[in-house]
């Protein structure tokens, strides 16, 4: 597989009042595992900078891998394991809606298509 950095970028808008919880809750116990399944923080992004009682927030957290092989090898240990999905359902009272892309700098696209 072509080398080019993957990003996966989890975006999540939480509840009233639940944007700074939620940022030290994913710190504390979402992000150890994502480390060991190789992903490496870059950004957690708070919109608006405020820490609000009574509106969300909207929490942008990037990871980044180094290479398409590693991110299909992040995902293999992660799809199977029913505690990721436990840990999201553990959080779900804080989260109003919440997605997870995958993508990559413009300039390494067409590499990683070359598989």
């Amino acid at each position: 597989m072509a080398d080019g950095a993957v990003f996966v970028v989890d975006r999540v808008v939480t509840r009233a009042g639940c944007g700074r919880r939620f940022v030290d809750t994913y710190l504390s116990e979402y992000a150890p595992g994502a480390r060991n399944r190789g992903m490496t923080l870059q950004h957690v992004l708070v919109s608006p900078p405020v820490w609000f009682d009574d509106q969300p927030n909207t929490v942008t957290v990037t990871w980044s891998l180094p290479s398409a092989r590693a991110w299909w090898e992040m995902t293999w240990q992660g799809r199977p394991d029913p505690g990721l999905g436990a840990w999201w359902a553990g959080v779900d009272d804080l989260i109003a809606e919440r997605s997870r892309s995958v993508a990559a700098d413009a300039a390494d696209v067409d590499a990683l298509c070359d598989v």
